[in-house]
């Protein structure tokens, strides 16, 4: 038994030499795996970097485009901002028109004279990249991509349409002479009719001194059978050819009376503005 043993030790130790042989050569095999591993990781850094930089050059090409430019329109007589705003689509109507011909206009919309040029629509603001751009630069590259992707969730909901405004609360106005003329500008104003209020004010004063149930009983329409009547002294038939929807049907009616016949003053002298007279 001793002697079996002393033969086994030596068969034990060649076998571990045998094991270390094959653990040392399985590191120099393992050598070249790495090697492969390190050398196969560079152009999937590349690629991650062309990825990170990719969506800004896009960006910028995007923000580039500038739309075409707006169009001009010359005024002619007998047209107003609404009708203008109606014949080129304007979106936002004649408000929109004329907050950007304001200068052009003057501070009353309702009144625009011939001749005068109109420009329908604006040119688009380029939008700022400065502070993304600083940022981008200051972000290390993996963080590029992230920043790029928020820039784009955030041009997607500027770009949505906006919510609705609250309707706001319907306007007052008082029983009288100055309530009257206010109300019905409101009402002209909807309706694309020119006329100031220093204009109906004074036709008004000229015509009835402001009382609302004046009616001529003596003049050549008054002998037709047609007495002109309110505020501004209409005719029955000229009050039912220019009365204006939402208005009421009463020809002495303060408001409807003063709409029809700014819509009549209109049609024939381009607004109540240009009447200084019987008319």
């Amino acid at each position: 038994m001793p002697a079996q043993g002393k033969h086994r030790r030596p068969k034990s130790v060649s076998l571990s030499r045998g094991i270390a042989a094959v653990t040392t050569g399985g590191a120099v095999l393992a050598l070249p795996v790495l090697g492969a591993t390190t050398a196969s990781a560079a152009p999937g850094h590349s690629v991650a970097a062309e990825k990170a930089v990719a969506p800004v050059s896009v960006t910028a090409q995007a923000n580039s485009v500038t739309k075409a430019a707006p169009a001009k329109h010359s005024v002619v007589s007998g047209e107003t901002l609404s009708k203008i705003a109606r014949e080129y689509s304007v979106s936002g109507g004649w408000k929109k028109l004329y907050e950007g011909n304001r200068k052009a206009v003057g501070e009353n919309p309702n009144l625009i004279h011939p001749g005068i040029t109109l420009t329908i629509g604006a040119k688009a603001a380029a939008p700022s990249d400065a502070k993304a751009g600083k940022a981008a630069k200051a972000a290390p590259a993996a963080e590029r991509t992230a920043t790029t992707e928020r820039a784009d969730r955030s041009e997607r909901t500027t770009a949505a349409p906006a919510a609705a405004p609250a309707a706001a609360a319907p306007a007052t106005y008082t029983n009288d002479l100055d309530g009257w003329i206010k109300e019905s500008l409101a009402v002209m104003a909807q309706h694309g009719i020119p006329g100031s209020y220093e204009g109906i004010h004074r036709n008004i004063i000229r015509e009835s001194s402001g009382n609302p149930n004046a009616i001529n009983n003596w003049d050549s329409n008054a002998v037709k059978g047609t007495p002109s009547k309110g505020l501004l002294q209409v005719i029955d038939p000229t009050f039912q050819a220019y009365h204006v929807p939402g208005t009421s049907t009463d020809s002495y009616d303060p408001v409807a009376n003063i709409t029809a016949a700014c819509n009549y003053a209109a049609d024939r002298y381009g607004s109540i503005d240009n009447v200084f007279g019987a008319y």
